[in-house]
């Protein structure tokens, strides 16, 4: 999965970046289902093990634009693993509390404890997107926004949090396909937002403010992964694939029983 990670201070160009590509599976959609299967399997343990070691802490930040599937991600990848250990944070329009404070603190609150996994459906990235896109601040405020974000998520990794970072990638036509399957099905309608569509007008602002945030904000502590997300069963395997080898990665263990239960007798 290295292929999808940004380096450090690469110059992202969203255009070299192939949101149809499916090559580690050679396009075999069925083959895709299966291995997501078995990383299911392997997510599900993993996790049981995150929270009962009660060492590490993971953070999970999926950004993309509208339609891009962040749902999908957490509804596919994470089946299975117990909802006691594991949490999603949405951001949506700060409240006016929030706006009483900087732009970190409400992300800060939500970040995970020690043996929880948390996933940011969209994150502290829309103060370096929405914000900058539609000019609600001006440009010397949201450009020195990238280096509070890499010290932030900085200081998160240093106090044992692992982070991983993921851009789901489609493309203009995807995104079409998508907005018009919500209108023709009746039971998709709901989701469906005239906002969508002018969010869509501004993809060009959008695209340039993602390959800012992907080429300054990818580090060692906190990579970014550039996820071809036109073909989900691709994009799921690709995710599910990167969390499962990181978390592998952390050589968790079973915590040892404080006492000596060898003589234990259960009546």
């Amino acid at each position: 999965m290295e292929k999808y990670r940004v380096k450090p201070g690469q110059r992202i160009h969203l255009k070299d970046w192939d949101p149809n590509e499916t090559d580690l599976l050679d396009g075999d959609k069925d083959e895709g289902k299966e291995r997501l299967e078995a990383l299911n399997r392997d997510l599900e343990r993993l996790q049981e093990l995150l929270y009962a070691e009660h060492k590490h802490k993971v953070l999970i930040v999926l950004q993309g634009m509208d339609t891009s599937g962040k749902d999908g991600v957490i509804r596919h990848v994470f089946e299975g693993v117990n909802p006691q250990g594991v949490r999603v944070a949405n951001f949506k329009v700060p409240t006016p509390e929030e706006l009483d404070h900087d732009y970190l603190w409400r992300i800060h609150r939500q970040t995970p404890g020690k043996g929880e996994m948390v996933i940011f459906n969209r994150s502290h990235y829309e103060d370096v997107l929405v914000v900058r896109v539609h000019g609600l601040v001006p440009a010397e405020v949201w450009q020195r926004r990238y280096a509070h974000i890499n010290a932030f998520e900085q200081m998160l990794a240093e106090e044992g949090t692992l982070i991983l970072k993921f851009f789901l990638h489609i493309d203009l036509d995807e995104q079409k396909k998508r907005l018009q399957a919500r209108l023709d099905d009746p039971t998709k309608r709901w989701k469906f937002n005239p906002g969508d569509l002018q969010e869509r007008a501004l993809w060009a602002e959008y695209m340039r403010a993602y390959e800012d945030v992907l080429s300054k904000t990818s580090t060692d502590y906190a990579p970014w992964y550039i996820v071809p997300s036109n073909k989900k069963w691709y994009r799921n395997y690709v995710v599910a694939s990167v969390l499962v080898e990181a978390l592998k990665g952390l050589h968790m263990q079973y915590p040892q029983p404080k006492d000596d239960l060898s003589r234990v007798v259960i009546p």
